[in-house]
């Protein structure tokens, strides 16, 4: 269910709360460039093929980041309620994405054009401090995740999944789940069930 949409400024302080704190000139600014929408259950943001030129705030819903390999589609992130989205290679080198980026379920979400947030790092320093903590917060994601596939069992990345995103371990499909696990959905089926 798709709430009321919150407006530019109170996402601008939501995202300045949760990653770094902006003087109020600076809020303004950011907030002057977030653009807000709402997708349908199964609607891509970012399709194969696309070059990457945004920023996303999750404001409500869930959405996933996924590429295709072997036929599978493979889940590589999922972000709900407060989580930027990124797709890092796409927007720093404007090359076409292999990484897509669907909703799960109704979205509300805002968007923020990388070109002008580029514009607002050049002039503001306290914007630059709140884009390099979301880029050190996507960087640890990514690093803690390659880390759990190497290192860890079935069984732990599993319950590492469950603390570290129990809304979408409640809200996603067995399917995508076990995708972002690099397991079958069986073999989570048997994790779930503690036989692994």
């Amino acid at each position: 269910m798709m709430n009321s949409m919150k407006t530019p400024q109170e996402i601008a302080e939501m995202i300045s709360k949760r990653f770094y704190p902006l003087p109020d000139a600076d809020l303004d600014s950011l907030a002057s460039i977030i653009e807000s929408s709402k997708a349908a259950k199964g609607e891509l943001l970012l399709d194969n093929g696309q070059i990457s030129k945004y920023l996303y705030y999750v404001e409500s819903g869930l959405l996933r980041q996924f590429y295709y390999k072997n036929k599978r589609d493979i889940t590589e992130h999922f972000s709900c309620e407060g989580n930027i989205v990124i797709c890092i290679a796409s927007t720093f080198q404007r090359e076409p994405t292999r990484l897509l980026i669907e909703a799960l379920e109704p979205t509300v979400y805002h968007r923020i054009s990388f070109s002008e947030f580029s514009d607002l790092l050049k002039t503001s320093l306290a914007i630059n401090r709140l884009y390099q903590k979301i880029l050190e917060w996507a960087l640890m994601l990514s690093q803690e995740k390659a880390d759990s596939w190497r290192f860890e069992s079935a069984r732990k990345r599993y319950l590492r999944f469950q603390q570290e995103y129990p809304e979408a371990a409640k809200r996603a499909s067995v399917n995508h789940i076990a995708s972002y696990l690099l397991m079958t959905p069986e073999s989570l089926r048997r994790v779930r069930a503690g036989v692994l």
